[in-house]
């Protein structure tokens, strides 16, 4: 299959205005809506309501425990084949078996008339905690991120992948909340998971810009921009069919197991792995890439790189003369690509490449 000539660093403005699209929206979604967090994240009681009757809505069970002097109700209803099969009660935190909390049971029970009721308290306490750990892991995985990434490849790859990677997770996070799903422990388990995917698309683009890193300088005088977009081309099928294959299993996790059998666990899990997915190889190819190019371009040596290149590319360079007799045509490469100003063919070894120009003796 032939390599793509994508022009990832030269479109780098398109890239930032899709990417500040999408986090504007997603800002927006988090501050008017903001996010419905589970019974495990802000404490409370739950009810799980099973078999319960069909006609039965949302509103008449929301209606139902705040006459029974319940607050902060929220209610869903599980349907299967478009018929309600079970419902899902939250309320604030009421002590087991306590007055209030028996009343509201009873109306739920008498609204919904369910075959069972499945009950589970969380205490605000141990929700906060869960919360405070959750964000100490993903400080304390960032560190180490940064530590590998610098010592394996360069800190500036670190921080172009760390850039990517709250990219993602804040695109995630806010479809999360325009769309209204839950965040519950899942949603977390698949938001690392996100981290580790994302990472692994950057690493793979970096790795290869740092194989392609040799061809820098005399005698190709090929600059960073230039290997970042002939290695983002080389690995671009690469990402693209990884991702593909990834996407369909979780696309039937999030169809078939959410909304065709009702598990709402699985659709907490699978949404945010099919959107952090989708969005991660976006990230790593038109985010991290250019980025890392843009960070690079304010080297001095890169500078100069570049100086120099653009002497050569308009004919300046006083150590260039031209060859008075003609030589064949030479097919120009593709932008980017690992042709580019590289002297590979014999047309260029004798001279006779780029512009017909060769270097004095």
């Amino acid at each position: 299959m032939r390599t793509p000539t994508i022009d990832f660093v030269g479109n780098s403005q398109r890239w930032i205005l899709i990417s500040g699209v999408l986090l504007a929206i997603s800002v927006l979604s988090l501050g008017v809506r903001g996010l419905d967090l589970s019974i495990d994240f802000v404490g409370g009681n739950a009810y799980q309501l099973v078999d319960v009757r069909p006609d039965v809505t949302s509103s008449e069970l929301r209606e139902a425990a705040e006459d029974a002097g319940a607050t902060d109700v929220i209610a869903q209803l599980q349907t299967a084949d478009g018929v309600t099969t079970g419902a899902q009660v939250r309320t604030e935190s009421l002590e087991p078996a306590s007055e209030v909390e028996r009343a509201v049971r009873g109306a739920l029970e008498e609204t919904a008339q369910p075959a069972e009721i499945g009950f589970d308290f969380v205490g605000p306490v141990w929700g906060e905690r869960i919360t405070r750990q959750a964000i100490e892991a993903l400080l304390v995985f960032l560190v180490v991120v940064v530590l590998y990434i610098t010592f394996r490849l360069e800190f500036k790859m670190a921080v172009a992948s760390i850039v990517a990677l709250v990219h993602d997770i804040l695109i995630t996070i806010g479809i999360y909340a325009l769309v209204g799903f839950n965040v519950s422990p899942a949603t977390v388990i698949a938001l690392l998971t996100i981290l580790g995917y994302s990472l692994y698309d950057s690493v793979v683009v970096f790795d290869r810009v740092k194989e392609n890193g040799i061809n820098l300088g005399d005698p190709g005088l090929r600059t960073f921009p230039e290997v970042v977009n002939a290695s983002m081309n080389q690995v671009v099928y690469r990402s693209i069919n990884t991702s593909i294959t990834s996407l369909l299993p979780v696309g039937a996790l999030l169809l078939l197991g959410a909304q065709i059998l009702g598990a709402t666990t699985l659709q907490d899990l699978a949404l945010a792995l099919f959107v952090g997915m989708a969005v991660g190889v976006y990230s790593s190819l038109f985010v991290a890439g250019p980025l890392f190019a843009w960070l690079k371009g304010f080297e001095p040596e890169e500078q100069r790189r570049v100086a120099k290149a653009a002497e050569q590319d308009t004919g300046s360079d006083p150590d260039a003369i031209d060859e008075a007799a003609p030589a064949p045509p030479v097919e120009e490469p593709a932008p980017g690509s690992p042709e580019a100003r590289a002297p590979i063919t014999t047309e260029y070894v004798r001279g006779q490449g780029k512009g017909r120009k060769r270097r004095k003796r």
